[in-house]
């Protein structure tokens, strides 16, 4: 009698699921002779059957097996090991194989990600996130590993191992741009945190003393919220054409990025308000009241005590409002922002997936990288009152 191998991580089960059926079911590249014709598919046997290339599944192996695997640390640590190289592995392969394929083809030639890579790597990526949460690694850990991961696929990047696969021909074509629009696309955001943080923190504060206040700051910026960001962006578009007819000396219009960073200001207002709100409500009143007891005066109360027991609830508050605004600032490209989105929208209007992508991506990186170093600012806040309060 076969005996059963008892499932200890069903998460790991169903990443190694989603493995397997992509590996089986769907394309892992798409090669094509020139950018408008499809592509055709590349299954991950044909990648992995050239020459040494199927050595780079091995940590994917590592991963279908952690589910049978019995808990603990040296497990749990192979699990994260066996993610990033997997995560690592999977680019490089693609890699490897676009080269091969561009031996033999014209320079006009497009080897794309497939489905079935997408769906392999964000199973790897996914499960570094679980091992590391069962690590119970800190802040400082996860962010190590997210670097980790960053630098064996960026030095693969810097190495020029990816120039073959098409989205890194797209870069090359939008080379001369690219820099530009991502320092656009953060100028934008920038741009709106300063009067986000101007407005909404006072605001926060003045609906945390008056109950009056908030019952109107609220839902006036709920309402902002549920506009979508393109009908928002053409309300603004006749009040702002009329104040440039007005004042030309202003430098605004209907259009470019001063509609853009109003908008993404009125979107923002509410997670700071609302989390600045939160964070004082959340003060014990018998701690204000020990202040009051040593003499301290309303000024210092606010800057010593609450405050500093506010500022973890304000960061999560931050967090969301950069997250949303690195991504919103891409629809901002319509009225001629500019940014990342300026090259996603041209890669749409041409049917060219791959500069999508080139345009997607960063605009994701960009929002990982701000969720992760505020999560690190929050946690550091938060270690800090702890020894505060021991």
């Amino acid at each position: 009698m076969t005996r059963v191998r008892p499932i200890h991580n069903r998460v790991a089960l169903l990443l190694a699921a989603m493995t397997v059926a992509a590996a089986l079911a769907l394309p892992f590249l798409a090669f094509a002779p020139n950018r408008l014709l499809s592509g055709k598919a590349v299954a991950l046997s044909t990648v992995a059957g050239a020459g040494w290339s199927g050595a780079a599944l091995l940590p994917v192996a590592l991963l279908l097996a952690v589910p049978f695997l019995r808990p603990g640390r040296v497990v749990n640590a192979l699990y994260v090991g066996g993610g990033v190289l997997a995560a690592a592995g999977l680019v490089w392969l693609a890699g490897q194989h676009a080269v091969l394929l561009a031996a033999t083809a014209s320079p006009a030639a497009r080897t794309s990600f497939g489905a079935g890579f997408w769906v392999m790597e964000a199973a790897a990526l996914l499960a570094v996130l679980d091992g590391v949460r069962r690590l119970g690694l800190g802040p400082a850990g996860r962010v190590a590993v997210g670097a980790l991961v960053a630098a064996l696929i960026g030095g693969q990047f810097a190495a020029g191992h990816l120039d073959q696969l098409s989205i890194m021909k797209e870069y090359a074509n939008q080379r001369d741009v690219f820099a530009g629009a991502v320092l656009r696309h953060a100028a934008l955001v920038a741009a709106a945190l300063v009067p986000t943080l101007l407005i909404g923190v006072p605001l926060g504060i003045a609906a945390q003393r008056s109950a009056a206040v908030g019952r109107l700051v609220f839902p006036v910026l709920n309402v902002v919220q549920t506009i979508p960001s393109i009908a928002l962006f053409g309300l603004l578009l006749a009040p702002l054409s009329a104040l440039a007819a007005a004042f030309p000396g202003l430098g605004i219009g209907g259009v470019g990025p001063v509609p853009a960073v109003i908008a993404l200001t009125l979107y923002s207002l509410l997670p700071i308000a609302r989390n600045t709100a939160a964070g004082l409500a959340g003060v014990p009143e018998p701690v204000r009241e020990a202040a009051r007891g040593i003499g301290m005066t309303p000024r210092q109360i606010f800057w010593r005590v609450e405050a500093p027991l506010a500022l973890p609830v304000f960061l999560a508050g931050l967090r969301i409002t950069l997250v949303q605004a690195v991504g919103l600032a891409a629809v901002a490209a319509l009225i001629g922002a500019g940014g990342l989105g300026a090259i996603m929208f041209q890669g749409l209007f041409a049917n060219a997936l791959d500069l999508v992508l080139l345009g997607a991506v960063p605009v994701i990186l960009l929002a990982v990288t701000a969720d992760a170093a505020l999560k690190l600012a929050s946690a550091l806040a938060l270690s800090r009152l702890g020894r505060t309060a021991a």
